[in-house]
This record gives C-alpha cells, sequence and structure tokens, in this order.
C-alpha cells in the first residue's frame, strides 16, 4: 500500500509539474500527450506481441510440465495459462496459484508438485532478468544513470548465489538434508543446468521481442529510443511491474524516473503499455474460460 501511494504521488508531482511550465491544466496537458499517439499501429504491434507471449508463456509452463512432473500437451495447457491471466490481472503469482489448483483438479498432480514448479518458474524468471540486465550493462553501461552501476555487483552477487542454491540441491554433501528434501523444492532436486540453461533460451525471443516493440511503440508516443537503449532498462522495467501495485504503479514510475524530460508521453506510454499487456491477456483468458470450465466441472 505505502508503495502504491509513493509511486501514484510521484507520478502527480512530474505531470503536475509538467503541465504547469506549459501553463495547462494536469488533464489538459495529458489530452494533448493522448492526442498526438499513433493509435492503429500501436495496437496492432501490442496485439501480435501479446500474442506471441501467450504462445512462448504457454511452452514455457508446458515444458517445465514435462521435465518435472508429467507428459502434457501443450493445448491442454493453453486453457489454464490463459485463465490464469484474468486472475493475475490483481497479482501474477496469485495466477500462478490458480494454474496450480486447475492441474490439481484436472490432472491430479499433487499440489505441492506444482507449487514446487511455480516456484522454479519464479525463480528462473528472475535470473533471467537479471542475466539480461547485466548484458544491457555490458553493451551500453556508459549512457545509463550512475546507479544502474549496482547491476554489475547485483549480478556477481546472483552468480554466486545461483551456483551454490544448484549445489545445495544437486550436490552431493546435502542429501539427507530437510531443507533440501522438503516437498517445495521437488523441482530444483530434479533440475540440472540444462533445465536451467533451456529456460532462458525459451524466455529470451521475448526479451528481444519486448526491445523492439517498447522501442517503436515509444516512437508511436513521440520518443525516440533506440532499441540498444532499452537492453539494459527493459529487465529493471520488468522487475518493477511485478510488483504488485494497482495498474502497474512502479512500472509507470520507472518510466518516468528514466525519461524525466519526457514526463507526460513517458506516464501515457507506461500506464497504456502495461495495462494493454495485462488487459489483452485477461481477453485472451476469457476467450479461454468456457473450456477450462468444462475441463474442471464438466458441462456445468
Amino acid at each position: 500500500m505505502g508503495i502504491t501511494v509513493v509511486c501514484f504521488y510521484y507520478i502527480y508531482y512530474r505531470l503536475n509539474g509538467a503541465a504547469l511550465r506549459e501553463d495547462q491544466s494536469l488533464i489538459e496537458y495529458m489530452l494533448v500527450v493522448f492526442s498526438a499517439v499513433n493509435w492503429i499501429p500501436w495496437i496492432l504491434m501490442m496485439t501480435a506481441y501479446c500474442l506471441l507471449y501467450f504462445f512462448i508463456d504457454t511452452l514455457i509452463i508446458t515444458r517445465a510440465l514435462n521435465w518435472f512432473i508429467k507428459d502434457i500437451k501443450y493445448t491442454d495447457i493453453m486453457p489454464i495459462r490463459a485463465s490464469a491471466y484474468i486472475i493475475s490481472m490483481f497479482n501474477e503469482q496469485i495466477g500462478k496459484g490458480a494454474m496450480a489448483y486447475y492441474l490439481n483438479k484436472r490432472d491430479q498432480v499433487p499440489g505441492w508438485e506444482v507449487a514446487s514448479l511455480m516456484l522454479f518458474i519464479m525463480f528462473c524468471e528472475i535470473f533471467y532478468l537479471l542475466v539480461w540486465a547485466t548484458i544491457g550493462f555490458t553493451v551500453g553501461g556508459q549512457d545509463l544513470p550512475e546507479v544502474f552501476g549496482l547491476v554489475q555487483y547485483i549480478a556477481m552477487g546472483g552468480a554466486i548465489f545461483f551456483v551454490l542454491w544448484v549445489f545445495f540441491f544437486r550436490g552431493p554433501l546435502f542429501q539427507d538434508n530437510k531443507i533440501r528434501n522438503l516437498e517445495i523444492f521437488h523441482a530444483f532436486r530434479l533440475a540440472k543446468l540444462k533445465h536451467y540453461g533451456a529456460f532462458f533460451l525459451l524466455r529470451s525471443p521475448l526479451l528481444i521481442a519486448a526491445i523492439f516493440v517498447y522501442s517503436t511503440a515509444l516512437g508511436f508516443f513521440g520518443v525516440e529510443v533506440s532499441s540498444m537503449t532499452l537492453l539494459p532498462l527493459l529487465p529493471v522495467i520488468f522487475f518493477a511491474a511485478t510488483v504488485p501495485t494497482p495498474m502497474r504503479a512502479a512500472a509507470i514510475t520507472s518510466w518516468i524516473i528514466l525519461f524525466p524530460e519526457n514526463e507526460g508521453q513517458m506516464a501515457a506510454f507506461g500506464f497504456l503499455q502495461h495495462n494493454f499487456f495485462i488487459l489483452f491477456n485477461a481477453v485472451i483468458g476469457l476467450m479461454f474460460l468456457p473450456r477450462a470450465n468444462k475441463d474442471l466441472f464438466g458441462n456445468k
């Protein structure tokens, strides 16, 4: 709650200041910003991106299920992955919990196994973003704000933690350790380095596509930003988007902080970009919801 209040106050403070400098009210200022957006190509591009995200996201969950639990077809995962997007509008982790419930009810997969799988996916997502943030910093770190210098130290710490984590769950020294053998860590006991690598390779096309999509979309909002500029920034912003704030306020705030010379455009862009994504995914979920309900409840 506190983070949400701080984010919305900061957004209002920056936008109101920008409006005053233009001798306009806040509403007038934002109407000018929204009127300048190139809507049709933006909507078409975002629709294609959301569909790509859905297909790859479903593929990753399917592959992880096949690695650690049981063989389930891609087309059988699509309804629950899509339906979970509806709940993910409010909280991504609750959406993952809904998938666990669904798989338990429909496929008799033990809840603790699915919970372990979702924990593995969340763990990999964090390190996937960290790797790409490190790549971006290495390529274009000289043009970033000074605070981004922390990325290299976080990356080193993350690499050490990852090695120790894998060794703890896969190494020979802790086979009888009670924590290692908890049911919630089922997936980590089975995960080999090739599984972590495969997750990164399967997920990376989305980040690469996002760099192109977001840099192009910014142009539709009147802000020219190169793909190389966004490469180190997007992983950080995607981290902010996972913070459970209404309307992805933390992510919107991040855009304004990173591009302070275009407060209005960045606020409009951040709000529309992130919320179109979650709302369109929810629409995909509504399309699959009848199939999901049928799988769970038969003809009810």
